[in-house]
């Protein structure tokens, strides 16, 4: 019995990822602001150099938070996601310094200090070196000072920041342990950095590490708190891109929020791409989120878990030279090749296709689809042809779905409350199109059997129907559109065989339970218009378990 885990292809990657940033769909509320800023004191005026003492350093210190829809290689298609993370100023104009992973790619920053909400936009990021400047609207900020004296192992550190995304302010207390820790990460690649333990925790990402007399000692960026060690960008490292970045450039960045992820067997491995800034190299090359950086310049990347190879080859040029760029796109499993500052993105061919691309011969039936344009899967093997994804809600284990090949039957059992597992052929795009699929209900318990059609990076449209006849039709783009929804009693309900069918044949959507069109169908779609993707099926657990389906037979063919 094989266990089903979120994405397929991606459950198999090692994923190491260790940021300091929150992520989450709601916001928290901040406190009562005042009406305006906080009154710099005589020793933290701009004229006096900045502040100068721990107690003054929250003023200087920001909640940031990033509002924008990210594909993330554990959770998936994350919809006006709101990700906080810290900072802090550095001038009074409003310069700020945070990490590249909590800002790029978002549609709008809010920053939030001492309780007062403000608006600020990135100014230049560093996806390699995790550091991002950014302007905060206003002026006569108080602000904090580079220390420039010797960073050596004992020193006292403190940790300053917004731990877990909540709005106050918290400082814990450490020493820095290491002075030239290794850098290398899975979103990001720098020679060495400082190792502390002085406690952070996700929110803290951006926010500074502080010396006992209030000036800056490094960026914190990264926590493994299992060992009790946090990194942060030391002060040499951070100050001499930072320069860069708040005249407005970008370094050693081709305008990504991406994480380094590798198949526990080696076999694959990349760059995956959770958001795209627009206007950046990558987004005028068309790559896109849920991508996968295969290779640049022919070099394979990431094979060792970290993004070195990726970087080095970022600073091995400068940022307008033409390279070489080879994708694997995730929601269709295209591999697409073009070039930075050049061609942009063609598809070539299929992942696991040899390279070839190779669609195969259309009108087959029986046997395993193996790239087939239609075909009749009857399973009588594990076929090999699906990537699966996994979704739930915040208390879903998808551990607790899993599936089995037996006597010509995929069999499914589903332990977990609100589990939906999909299975997307990836051999073929179709426009036009009509998906026919056999289950046998084992059990007395409710569940839902889904149909797929056009499934792309855009969205898919899905034809659910329960146990109890209760059927519905989403347009998915940018969450769950319930489009049309009705009811059959040609669903045979408790231990029976049940036949559904969902056709795709331009803005017509036409489905049947075991033959008989319900009222509503067909549904003629212009508003979402998604008009090209992959075909699939889905099981799903609802509110009462276990689920135990076999999944007889899959159909592809024409409409």
């Amino acid at each position: 019995m094989k266990g089903l885990r979120l994405f397929a292809l991606i459950a198999s990657f090692i994923l190491i990822v260790s940021l300091a940033c929150s992520f989450g769909n709601v916001s928290t509320p901040q406190p009562d602001s005042p009406s305006e800023p906080p009154a710099a004191t005589p020793e933290t005026q701009s004229g006096s150099g900045g502040i100068s003492n721990l107690d003054n350093v929250k003023n200087a210190v920001v909640q940031i938070e990033a509002v924008g829809t990210f594909i993330d290689p554990q959770f998936g298609l994350v919809v006006n996601g709101a990700g906080r993370g810290s900072g802090f100023i550095i001038d009074p104009s409003g310069i700020a310094v945070t990490n590249n992973h909590v800002v790029t790619g978002a549609a709008t920053l809010k920053v939030w200090i001492d309780g007062e909400q403000r608006s600020a936009r990135v100014l230049g990021a560093s996806e390699c070196a995790d550091l991002a400047v950014i302007k905060i609207d206003g002026a006569d900020f108080q602000y904090l000072n580079w220390y420039d004296g010797q960073v050596s192992t004992g020193m006292e550190v403190f940790s300053a920041g917004f731990p877990l995304g909540e709005p106050q302010f918290t400082l814990t207390k450490g020493i820095i342990s290491k002075e030239k820790a290794d850098g290398q990460t899975d979103w990001s690649s720098i020679d060495y950095v400082l190792s502390h333990d002085a406690t952070i925790n996700p929110g803290n990402s951006g926010g500074p590490l502080i010396s006992s007399d209030g000036q800056v000692v490094g960026v914190n960026y990264r926590s493994r708190p299992d060992f009790n060690q946090y990194f942060a960008i030391d002060p040499k490292t951070s100050q001499s891109i930072i320069a860069q970045l708040r005249e407005g450039n970008d370094v050693q960045s081709i305008g990504i929020n991406g994480v380094a992820v590798v198949a526990e067997d080696g076999s694959l491995s990349g760059i995956w791409v959770s958001s795209v800034k627009s206007g950046s190299a990558a987004d005028k090359a068309g790559v896109k989120a849920g991508d996968i950086l295969y290779q640049m310049e022919g070099l394979v990347l990431a094979t060792d878990g970290t993004m070195k190879d990726y970087c080095d080859i970022l600073r091995s040029h400068n940022s307008s030279d033409t390279l070489s760029l080879t994708v694997i796109r995730y929601a269709t499993y295209e591999i697409l090749e073009g070039q930075l500052n050049g061609r942009t993105l063609e598809a070539t061919g299929y992942f696991g296709d040899s390279g070839t691309g190779s669609t195969g011969s259309s009108g087959s039936t029986g046997g395993s689809a193996s790239g087939q344009e239609f075909f009749v899967e009857e399973f009588d093997v594990d076929p090999q042809w699906y990537y699966e994804v996994i979704l739930g809600n915040d208390n879903s284990d998808a551990e607790q779905a899993t599936y089995s090949f037996d006597f010509g039957k995929m069999i499914f059992d589903i332990l977990g409350k609100q589990l939906y597992a999909y299975y997307i052929y990836e051999g073929q795009q179709y426009e036009d199109v009509r998906v026919d699929i056999s289950v046998d209900n084992r059990g007395v318990n409710s569940q839902q059997v889904s149909l797929i059609c056009r499934s792309s990076d855009e969205g898919w449209y899905e034809f659910a129907v329960q146990s109890d006849g209760l059927w519905e039709l989403y347009a998915i783009s940018n969450g769950y559109n319930r489009i049309a929804n009705g009811g059959s009693t040609a669903v045979k309900q408790g231990k029976a065989v049940n036949q559904y069918t969902f056709s795709c044949d331009g803005e017509k959507l036409s489905f049947f339970i075991n033959g008989v069109e319900p009222k509503g169908s067909p549904y003629m779609e212009r508003k979402y218009a998604l008009r090209r993707g992959s075909v699939g099926f889905a099981i799903s657990s609802l509110n009462v378990t276990p689920v135990n389906m076999e999944v007889d037979w899959f159909e592809v063919s024409q409409p």
